[in-house]
């Protein structure tokens, strides 16, 4: 249990390297999203490739963070009954969320957009706008972020077992976590030298 314990130690460390990473690509996406529009409307240019730029950033996001957002224990889940129970049983039922929900889903995901990335990058297929961009690394997303996400569910998987057996502290314990506000302001300040 304890080699599996350090492998979901450098799990939650890639997840957390990529989430926090990915901070960045919204200020990117922001930044490109006002050049686009401040061409658009000052010298009356625009182009396709800026719109789709975009797209693919908001999709590598999104993507990337899911693993990061199961990490942070920030996934939507429902709450109705779940609350009522012993915290023991919470973290059973986790469990098996993880085993017959989160990785059948995520397996399948994986498994059905593979080929369509495949395709589109033997086929070289290029986006339908005039101006667009190659479409690959947009299917490419699909697969990747759904394996990052499969291992950090692993690593779920495997804290929870280990909890249950007193080996690990509670992985869903939030506080001692910073809030996404906090983590923002902090990666700032770090980017400045102020921390």
């Amino acid at each position: 249990m304890n080699a599996l314990l350090k492998l979901s130690r450098l799990i939650d460390k890639l997840s957390e390297f990529i989430g926090k990473t990915a901070i960045w690509l919204v200020l990117v996406v922001v930044l490109i999203s006002a050049a686009n529009a401040v061409m658009r409307y000052t010298i009356d240019y625009s182009s396709n490739a800026y719109l789709e730029v975009q797209w693919y950033l908001f999709g590598l996001i999104f993507f990337s963070c899911s693993g990061y957002t199961l990490l942070r224990n920030e996934h939507i889940r429902i709450d109705v009954l779940y609350t009522k129970f012993s915290r023991r049983t919470q973290i059973k039922i986790d469990i098996f969320g993880i085993l017959f929900f989160l990785m059948p889903m995520v397996v399948g995901v994986i498994v059905l957009s593979w080929p369509v990335f495949v395709d589109a990058f033997e086929s070289g297929e290029m986006s339908n706008s005039a101006g667009g961009l190659i479409v690959w690394p947009a299917r490419l997303m699909l697969p990747v972020g759904f394996f990052l996400l499969a291992l950090q569910a692993v690593s779920e998987l495997i804290k929870r077992v280990g909890f249950l057996k007193g080996m690990c502290p509670d992985p869903a314990d939030k506080s001692k976590q910073a809030t996404p506000e906090e983590e923002l302001v902090n990666a700032i300040k770090s980017q400045k030298g102020e921390v």
